[in-house]
Parts: structure tokens; C-alpha cells; sequence
């Protein structure tokens, strides 16, 4: 019988407290993550990582000593590949391939050379595309194919912001946590929050931006509440350079002065890691405990909700059914042509 590979690409994260350093040193090494040529890029990212390595240590202490990524996702490929199965028109097995800690692409490789696929289809978990991020991954995966002589067919998909299912699990909880709200008479303001990403990097043709602000827009419309106070924030700044704002901590005092309890949606993550374990639910949840905010509450990630899976096994389809080298789900709009980082524009 035919047989698909699916590989899911993540961030990754440290498994204990002694990989903290060199995963964000894999992390600062990338080229698109910082632009350095070699060696400098090499050196600088040395420096980051001792620099920054005792703080992200505190953070990975919060969640037992490790990163909770690889097992949510492993969680995630698990249901995935049930539901692919399903039908039994083929044989879905999927892998998990992660950018800066382990399993990274060249093992992941190796081993679904090992399964000996006549089909691969690469799914990020990354809903909207950057270069940073889905990017970084193709790229990492296709040295890592060629280096392992893997060369059965291959589709990838680039983004998918609007996917209904994806959209439908996000509303599902934003309509739980409005309705628990209403009934205890606070005024709320929505605040979907996306990691950030350098200004420069949006100039220079990103499209990620505005593909956060699509996915808002399409959760917006399908929570369906007329006047819905919302606005779209950025977490995680880091460095000097200027990030997409506003930023989620300005927009969590703001609901302070306001009196407005804040409601978080985490828009562009899929499953709970340490920006929303740590970041959102801890050093957020405190600051808006000293901004005044009247209620704080944190919507979860879209996880393993069925509504998401599903989607995920849809866009899976559609990738086999296109035959393209790079698709996106039928009747996606693409990219505007200023965003030249977009790679059906590329």
C-alpha cells in the first residue's frame, strides 16, 4: 500500500536545564534569526546564549526543568496520524521535526527514510508563515533530505491563517471564556497575542504580520459578538531592534487604566510552551495584577482540539491532491506582492 510521510515542523526546546545553552545558541545561530555572516553570527550567538542562558534556565524551572513542546507535539503528530488513517486509502505515518533542538531535521530524516515513503508532506505548526520560522524549517529540512539522500516526492505546505478548523478551535474557547465573563459583569477587552518579530524583517517583505492580523480577523468574525473590544499585540521582544507593536505587556496595562479585564488568545501558537506557561500565565498574569486589571484570563492553545486536527489532516489532503512543490489550501488567498519573503512570491 501507498505510503505518506507527514513531518510536523516546531521551534523545539530544551529537554533539561543543561540544553538550555546550546539550544539557544542553535537558536542565535540561524541565519534567519540573525544575518551575520560566519564567523560572526557564530561568536555573537556564543554570547547571547551565555548571556541569556541563567534567565531562560529560571523559565524552564517553572515547567519542571523542561520544555513541554516536544511532548504536546508528539501528542498532536499521534492524533494526526489516526485521523489520517482513517480512511485506509493509504498508510500516514508522522514524524515531528524540530528546529533547534532535538529531533532535528537531519535524525527526522534519516528516519522517515528509514519508513521509505513514496510521498512527504511538511506541515508546520507555525499557522502564518515567516521567514523566521516555516522558513528556516524548509530550509533546514531540504540540507538535511539531501544530506541523507531522501528523495521521495515532496509537498509543503506554507501557511494556513484562515484554516476553518484552526479557526473554529480558536473561537470555540475566545466563546467560553466571553460567556464566562459576561455572566460575572466585567467589561472585557480581547488581546490576541502573537510572538513578535523585528520591524526590519516585515519591511524587508515578511508576510507574517498579516497573516496574524488575517487569523484575528476570521476568529473576529466566527465568535460573532457585535462590538467586540480587540486589538492584535506582540510578545516575546527581545534585543534592541525594533518589534511589531503594540506589545502585549502595554496592552495588558492599558486594560488596567481602563478597568477592562483582558482576555488573552494566543493566535499564533498551537500548543503551550514557555510563552504561554511562563510568559502569559505567570510574568503576565502578575503584571496585570499590578496594573489593576479586574480579571486576567489565558484562552489555550488549540492543542489536540478535534475541530484543529482535523484541519490539519484536511491540509494534508489538499497538499497530496495539488502536486505542488509549495502549496497553500485552496481558496487561500495569497500574499500581497509587496511581501516578497512569501514563497509563492518567491
Amino acid at each position: 500500500m501507498a505510503k505518506t510521510a507527514v513531518v510536523l515542523f516546531n521551534l523545539g526546546g530544551p529537554d533539561r536545564l543543561q540544553s538550555v545553552r546550546p539550544f539557544l545558541f542553535n537558536l542565535f545561530n540561524d541565519p534567519a534569526i540573525i544575518g551575520l555572516p560566519l564567523p560572526a553570527r557564530w561568536l555573537l550567538a556564543q554570547f547571547i546564549a551565555a548571556r541569556r542562558a541563567p534567565i531562560a534556565r529560571q523559565i524552564y524551572a517553572h515547567m519542571g526543568g523542561t520544555s513541554p513542546l516536544l511532548n504536546n507535539t508528539r501528542a498532536q503528530a499521534q492524533m494526526l496520524q489516526e485521523t489520517l488513517n482513517e480512511s485506509g486509502a493509504r498508510i500516514y505515518q508522522v514524524f515531528i521535526a524540530m528546529r533547534y533542538w532535538h529531533p532535528m531535521s537531519r535524525e527526522t530524516a534519516a528516519e522517515v527514510k528509514r519508513f521509505d515513503p513514496d510521498r512527504i508532506v511538511l506541515l508546520p505548526l507555525y499557522p502564518q508563515f515567516s521567514a523566521t520560522t516555516t522558513g528556516s524549517s524548509l530550509d533546514a529540512w531540504r540540507k538535511a533530505a539531501k544530506s541523507v539522500a531522501l528523495e521521495a516526492g515532496t509537498r509543503a505546505l506554507c501557511c494556513y491563517p484562515t484554516a476553518p478548523g484552526f479557526v473554529a478551535a480558536i473561537a470555540g474557547k475566545l466563546r467560553a471564556a466571553l460567556a464566562d465573563l459576561r455572566a460575572s459583569g466585567h467589561n472585557a477587552r480581547v488581546l490576541f497575542s502573537a510572538h513578535g518579530l523585528p520591524k526590519r524583517l516585515v519591511a524587508a517583505g515578511d508576510p507574517y504580520q498579516w497573516q496574524v492580523e488575517r487569523s484575528v480577523a476570521a476568529v473576529v468574525a466566527a465568535v460573532d459578538v457585535p462590538g467586540l473590544e480587540h486589538v492584535v499585540c506582540y510578545q516575546s521582544r527581545v534585543g534592541p531592534l525594533e518589534w511589531l507593536g503594540p506589545s502585549t505587556d502595554a496592552e495588558i496595562a492599558r486594560c488596567g487604566r481602563d478597568r477592562r479585564a483582558a482576555v488573552v488568545v494566543p493566535i499564533a501558537f498551537v500548543s503551550e510552551h514557555s510563552e504561554t506557561l511562563v510568559e502569559l500565565d505567570i510574568d503576565y498574569r502578575k503584571l496585570a495584577e499590578e496594573a489593576g486589571v479586574p480579571r486576567y484570563i489565558r484562552v489555550g492553545t488549540v492543542g489536540g482540539d478535534p475541530a484543529f486536527i482535523d484541519a490539519l489532516a484536511t491540509l494534508v489532503q489538499q497538499a497530496e491532491a495539488t502536486g505542488a512543490a509549495i502549496c497553500r489550501r485552496p481558496g487561500e488567498t495569497g500574499c500581497p506582492d509587496n511581501f516578497q519573503r512569501c514563497p509563492h512570491i518567491e
